[in-house]
């Protein structure tokens, strides 16, 4: 009896995790509005209403909120995607260090090898001769053609 109710205890708690993950058409549904909000920003700026364009960044800011949360819901419901296997780094003696905008990669750190699939991740698509990378448990955007760090994600694997 007593496993019969710790089962069903824990499939209602994940019921509700699983039902809070969020589809690919949401994510394309929470850019769109993001777009149609910064549009209508624009408007707003080219016509010169103060209030419109109060209004308008506030929306914008509200849907990049709540575009976060639904990707946190998501990482929250599926913590096996985000549980990679163990780094290894290019080089023997390789050590971890933390780092941030702008600090430059040697390419041997931003081979395929350490290539990220943004869609599986539900990261933005990079855009032409930049590359999601894996650098420990960090995620990073990082410039190919420069070995530049464009964005980081720190913590990002579990």
């Amino acid at each position: 009896m007593r496993k019969f109710i710790l089962a069903s205890a824990l499939a209602a708690t994940l019921v509700p995790a699983s039902a809070m993950a969020q589809s690919r058409g949401e994510v394309r549904h929470d850019n769109r509005e993001i777009r149609q909000d910064r549009r209508d920003l624009h408007d707003a700026q080219w016509r010169g209403d103060r209030r419109d364009i109060r209004d308008a960044r506030r929306d914008i800011r509200d849907d990049r909120q709540e575009r976060r949360e639904d990707w946190r819901d998501f990482r929250r419901a599926h913590p096996d995607v985000y549980r990679g296997r163990a780094y290894v780094g290019p080089r023997a003696g390789w050590r971890y260090r933390p780092v941030t905008i702008g600090y430059r990669f040697d390419p041997v750190f931003y081979g395929q090898r350490y290539w990220i699939d943004p869609v599986r991740y539900h990261l933005r698509p990079a855009a032409a001769g930049l590359r999601w990378i894996r650098y420990g448990n960090d995620v990073l955007l990082v410039n190919v053609r420069t070995g530049r760090v464009i964005e980081v994600n720190n913590g990002f694997f579990y």
